[in-house]
């Protein structure tokens, strides 16, 4: 994917360990959203996450034409900086918040056939070990 051009990746919506596994393959960083705590980073949509369906700038700005019914701009604000403080401190994405799970046959399955097509590489270092080109579609 490097050599593509790639420069990140989302993982969206996969068992924990797909995610892991993948994080581990490439030397780009991946970020998370709905797969387990073991990527480089976490995202969600913030509306999803607050539980809203309005522009944040809402809070701050309401047009002459309209009228407000709530000020939600300082829950908010408190919403993502508790959200930040938990992906820092590494309490948030827990195991409670990873509901895509497979069995124990299928991941040991899912990881034997994956090494075989990409070895692992050593993050640190960000040396490559798998030459293969990798297609993507």
């Amino acid at each position: 994917l490097e050599k593509a051009g790639c420069f990140g990746m989302v993982i969206e919506c996969v068992p924990a360990v797909v995610a892991k596994a993948v994080t581990e393959a490439v030397s780009i960083p991946t970020i998370g959203i709905g797969s387990g705590p073991y990527t480089d980073g976490q995202v969600l949509v913030y509306h999803d996450m607050l539980g809203m369906m309005q522009h944040h700038h809402h809070a701050e700005f309401t047009p002459k034409f309209c009228k407000q019914y709530a000020t939600v701009g300082h829950l908010i604000q408190q919403g993502l900086a508790d959200y930040k403080a938990d992906v820092e401190n590494q309490s948030f994405p827990s195991e409670h918040y990873s509901p895509y799970q497979i069995s124990k046959e299928d991941e040991e399955e899912f990881l034997h056939e994956f090494s075989k097509k990409y070895r692992q590489k050593n993050k640190s270092s960000g040396e490559e070990v798998d030459e293969e080109n990798i297609k993507v579609y």
